[in-house]
């Protein structure tokens, strides 16, 4: 007989590899690790299968495969008897959201913005260095506990005022690593921890408690979902969190970010997997984008893009996603938040601020008409317009909930109308389309390198989602051969040949870093495997300090 022994076990473990920074002793607590720890033995295996699942997809809509409304989940489309659990104390009225980076001093503005609800974003707005990911914890952390005031090394000071948005935090995406956090498992293979978890695993360890304490929370925006079976991961995140934790089943509410072609597709399964921890969908516009060229990217001059500029939220196929995206939440009792304009003001120049104000106001006034609950901005600025158009739509409501759009019918060939963008047509694509890309993509991704995730350019807000639209767009262009209005054809020589102008207008100084960015936004927009996300090669060479 042969007696065949058990590979050893090791005990699952996190550890630390990266540098010691400010907050890190309040922040990673040993109490803090082992919750994260326990977290990864139980979901980093399931988020591997998913993010697999990802590649398979994306793999059959290069061969020419199409997303669709799927068969096996048709019962609970058309199931009309349940509901999700809706907002949770603090978080019924949402008619103006602003978004922003969770530095010290960002966090101090947010909170004074008079905006209803603060999107602390460790997302596309925040370039992850382990000083940010770190610091931008300690930050919340001293937020909730009324302790977050701030003076600048100019010694300006920042102090919050008596009323303060709801917090409603977004982690980093399925598809992010911390590489500054090791995971062991038992049979002893390490890997880089999912940003993800860290993220929400420490923002609920340290506040869920003092967040229901003061009636507010804890509230979560989800980035980057593909699918329902990615929701159903979040859900069962969220249950054992509650239980390890001791809260009340249902407390964590999710707002789930619909900012993926596979996603829209799957609005109400999204909706059902979370449906006890879902306060409701969110319209993320840049990501949606980028997500139509990344997944159709190879499929012929169908679905080539016009200019970035010219892809609205009025064009056929984003007008039906938006508007598939309010009638399915509010059938289901969720709410509907808009998107961000990224017009921001210029307090230095009244023609830029007029023009932006009028820009955001056509569309919160286009979201309040389609019936969303509220919207984004990205500016304090922006704050009184957009509460404005939506104060008038709502009047002595929170929210639209009551209005179910059941005229609105979205078919899937809708969804998939990309040729309404217009991006075929003669002209449609133009060198300063061309240059405009080149030039936010190295910008963005110098701030990036810096440590900043959210850069006002051209008078704009870029974020990560708007940078990887315009890399994006340069690669499908580039691999389409597409002709200009002008009559250039866009090829990786006309490219390098735009990106040397570029670099030569821009003001250089001895610390810049435009040589790396230049250099990243070469691998991301002309390398013949289309990187998935921009920002794991530049996090990978350029953020991962040991």
């Amino acid at each position: 007989m042969t007696i065949t022994t058990a590979p050893p076990t090791t005990r699952p473990r996190l550890d630390l590899t990266g540098p010691d920074v400010a907050g890190a002793t309040e922040i990673l607590t040993s109490e803090a690790i082992d919750f994260l720890t326990d977290l990864h033995v139980r979901f980093s295996g399931r988020r591997h299968d998913l993010l697999l699942g990802r590649q398979h997809r994306r793999t059959r809509f290069s061969n020419g495969a199409d997303p669709d409304f799927q068969p096996l989940t048709a019962g609970i489309r058309a199931d009309p008897s349940w509901r999700v659990a809706g907002p949770g104390p603090g978080l019924e009225d949402r008619r103006v959201e602003i978004t922003g980076p969770t530095d010290r001093k960002m966090t101090v503005n947010a909170l004074n913005s008079g905006a209803k609800v603060w999107l602390a974003d460790m997302e596309d707005a925040t370039s992850p260095t382990w000083t940010n990911v770190i610091g931008g914890q300690h930050s919340l952390f001293d937020a909730i506990r009324g302790q977050v005031d701030f003076t600048s090394p100019e010694g300006k000071e920042y102090r919050v005022g008596e009323t303060t948005p709801t917090i409603v935090f977004r982690p980093r995406g399925w598809h992010l690593t911390e590489k500054h956090l090791e995971f062991t498992d038992r049979a002893g293979q390490s890997c880089a921890a999912s940003a993800s978890l860290v993220d929400a695993g420490l923002y609920l360890f340290h506040n869920a408690q003092a967040l229901i304490d003061s009636g507010r929370g804890p509230y979560l925006y989800l980035p980057k979902l593909e699918g329902h079976l990615e929701a159903r991961l979040w859900d069962e995140i969220f249950r054992f969190t509650e239980t390890y934790l001791g809260l009340r089943y249902g407390t964590i509410r999710a707002t789930v970010l619909i900012e993926t072609i596979t996603a829209a597709f799957e609005m109400e399964e999204i909706l059902y997997e979370l449906r006890d921890h879902c306060a409701g969908l969110n319209a993320g516009r840049w990501d949606y984008i980028f997500s139509v060229i990344k997944n159709f990217r190879a499929r012929g001059p169908r679905f080539v893009l016009p200019d970035r500029g010219s892809v609205t939220m009025t064009v056929p196929f984003m007008k039906a996603y938006t508007e598939l995206l309010v009638a399915t939440c509010h059938k289901r009792g969720a709410q509907a938040i808009g998107g961000m304009s990224a017009f921001i003001p210029d307090r230095r120049d009244p023609e830029v601020t007029d023009k932006a104000l009028a820009q955001v106001r056509a569309d919160k006034q286009r979201e309040a008409g389609q019936g969303y609950d509220g919207t984004w901005v990205a500016h304090p600025d922006l704050v009184p317009v957009a509460r404005e158009v939506f104060d008038e739509a709502l009047g002595d409501r929170v929210d639209q909930r009551h209005r179910l759009r059941s005229e609105v019918h979205v078919t899937a060939a809708d969804l998939l109308d990309i040729p309404s963008a217009g991006g075929g047509e003669p002209g449609a694509v133009t060198d300063g389309g061309l240059r405009g890309n080149v030039s936010v993509g190295v910008r963005y991704l110098e701030a990036w390198l810096r440590g900043i995730g959210a850069v006002a350019i051209d008078h704009l807000m870029e974020d990560a989602a708007t940078a990887e639209i315009s890399r994006s767009q340069v690669w499908q262009w580039v691999h389409q051969g597409v002709i200009t209005a002008e009559g250039n054809r866009i090829d990786a020589a006309r490219v390098e040949q735009v990106l040397k102008e570029v670099l030569a207008d821009l003001p250089r100084t001895a610390d810049d870093r435009y040589d790396d960015a230049a250099d990243l936004f070469r691998q991301v927009a002309l390398a013949e495997d289309f990187p998935t996300f921009l920002t794991v090669p530049a996090y990978t060479q350029f953020l991962v300090a040991r």
